[in-house]
């Protein structure tokens, strides 16, 4: 009988207790991996001020990505608003945001970084003075201190071409920039006539103000064709009953609000948060209100954004 051999069973011995070795240090390294804490990833929401509905939806939105996506961390980020929170999720600087419809370019071209989540609810201009004081028109405005907005909001936008179309471009305003918080603190200390702020109803700031004095809201409805015949199809009128502030109700002008996110965001990522926004629709509107108008139906018309590929299909999945 013969007998073959590899080699010596010294040389044997040691390749096989090599070999048994580099397997034990690939089985730890692996189970190492598995346990080891992974980073949990950002989700920075673009916002706007404390008292508007952006951070309240926001805030909402957050908690519930929180607690029921593991491994992401949500928080909101205060801003201007809609032009800078463009800005900031096109360049990197947040994954998601809320603007107005009007703030975008006209094609999707002109922002190949951002992509829509969903439409949320219409933002609606206010133009608001004091009850007793002299602006009752658009036209009063005319030699008078008034704020359009912050730098980089929505409003600032929408105002502007509003005074625009009214002929009370240039110099025929008194021009403030300040935001919501600011403009209600000029407001009550007489420091300027009147404010405009774009946002969904109601907007608490100016539903504090209303309660605390006599406050006015400018009827804005003869602005709308003239807006869309110069700058687009967006705008639209829309009431503000009296219910909503506890002041006379007028029809102001409103356009589309969307939710966007950074485009090369994960798609999985994507379409969860697009469930969670639609599915958790009572708690967001237990937050503000204006949360609870959307629906899958109406989220989808997101012109002249695209859908994120994640946020397509889960709407394909449920059929709105």
């Amino acid at each position: 009988m013969s007998r073959t051999s590899s080699g010596p069973p010294g040389r044997h011995r040691a390749g096989t207790a090599a070999l048994l070795t580099v397997l034990l240090v690939a089985s730890l390294s692996a189970a190492g991996c598995r346990d080891a804490p992974t980073e949990p990833m950002s989700i920075r929401i673009a916002t706007g001020s404390p008292t508007a509905v952006y951070y309240a939806f926001g805030q909402s939105l957050a908690a519930i990505l929180n607690r029921e996506l593991p491994g992401v961390r949500a928080s909101v980020v205060i801003t201007a608003a809609s032009a800078e929170n463009v800005q900031l999720v096109g360049s990197g600087g947040a994954e998601l945001g809320f603007t107005q419809a009007d703030v975008l370019p006209t094609t999707t071209a002109g922002n190949p970084s951002v992509d829509a989540v969903a439409r949320v609810y219409d933002d609606q201009l206010h133009l608001v003075t004091t009850g007793g004081g002299p602006v009752r028109t658009v036209a009063d405005l005319q030699g008078r201190r008034v704020s359009v907005g912050a730098p980089g909001s929505g409003t600032e936008i929408t105002a502007t071409r509003l005074l625009e179309v009214a002929s009370l471009g240039g110099d025929e305003v008194r021009r403030e920039r300040l935001g919501l918080d600011d403009s209600l603190a000029a407001l009550r200390s007489g420091r300027i006539d009147a404010f405009f702020f774009s946002g969904g109803l109601p907007v608490r700031g100016i539903k504090e103000l209303a309660g605390r004095s006599a406050t006015r809201i400018v009827d804005l409805s003869d602005w709308t064709e003239p807006l869309r015949a110069r700058y687009g199809q967006v705008y639209v009128s829309r009431d503000i009953p009296r219910s909503v502030y506890g002041v006379d109700a007028v029809t102001t002008v409103a356009n589309p609000n969307y939710l966007i996110v950074r485009a090369n965001l994960p798609e999985r990522l994507v379409r969860q948060v697009t469930r969670l926004l639609m599915e958790r629709r009572a708690e967001l509107a237990a937050a503000h209100p204006a949360a609870g108008r959307m629906s899958p139906r109406s989220a989808i018309v997101t012109a002249p954004l695209s859908l994120h590929p994640g946020a397509a299909s889960w709407y394909r999945a449920a059929k709105p």
